[in-house]
């Protein structure tokens, strides 16, 4: 009886077992599914979020150049205008005469130059953000803006080198309101000339970045 009993638990045993490797193993399938899922998911997320990021960055950089010509040639415009003015003004009798010198009148007709290109510059691009149309079609506006940002800065230079030296010996020899106010002339100057050397900067970008098509 033992013997039989033996022989029947592992016959059970023996027909039992195909039934539990027929089973399919769907738990570690499912799981992996689950995790590359979640994992895609994931990456999908941070992908779209990467890209809409980029986006914005590029509309904020967009709208800073844009803006940015209003803004260089309105601070060029400002220092120009105060260098004129201080240059104009500059007249104390004797030899503090700054029609006197013929660097200072340069340096003058310079900076009014600089202040009325500016000054006109400023105006088009406020019209232009304003109403959303430029005077000036958009290739031949960019065009504009780079050629004569680079024309009036390097006019601007040109009277800065004329100007200094012999501010500088004068000054070396007397300070005076004369010398303090061709001084302050010159720096006002340099300002406006940087700024619309940065301006020329932007405006040579745009220029670059123009399609054609």
């Amino acid at each position: 009886m033992a013997m039989v009993t033996t022989d029947a638990a592992a016959a059970t045993a023996v027909v039992e077992k195909p039934r539990d490797a027929e089973k399919p193993d769907y738990a570690p399938h499912n799981g992996a599914s689950a995790a590359d899922g979640g994992v895609g998911a994931r990456s999908r997320g941070a992908n779209g979020g990467g890209v809409v990021d980029s986006v914005v960055a590029r509309w904020r950089r967009e709208d800073m150049l844009d803006k940015s010509p209003l803004a260089l040639h309105a601070a060029a415009a400002a220092f120009a205008f105060v260098a004129l003015v201080l240059v104009a003004s500059n007249q104390h009798g004797d030899w503090m005469q700054f029609q006197r010198y013929q660097e200072y009148k340069y340096l003058l007709a310079i900076a009014a130059l600089a202040f009325l290109y500016s000054l006109a510059q400023a105006a088009r691009h406020a019209f232009r953000t304003r109403s959303g149309v430029d005077p000036v079609s958009a290739p031949s506006g960019r065009l504009l803006d780079f050629v004569g940002d680079q024309v009036v800065a390097y006019l601007l230079m040109s009277a800065l080198s004329a100007a200094v030296p012999i501010t500088n010996r004068m000054r070396s020899a007397v300070v005076n309101n004369f010398t303090d106010a061709t001084a302050a002339a010159i720096s006002m100057a340099f300002f406006a000339f940087a700024a619309l050397a940065l301006s020329a900067v932007v405006s040579g970008y745009k220029l670059a970045k123009q399609t054609y098509m």
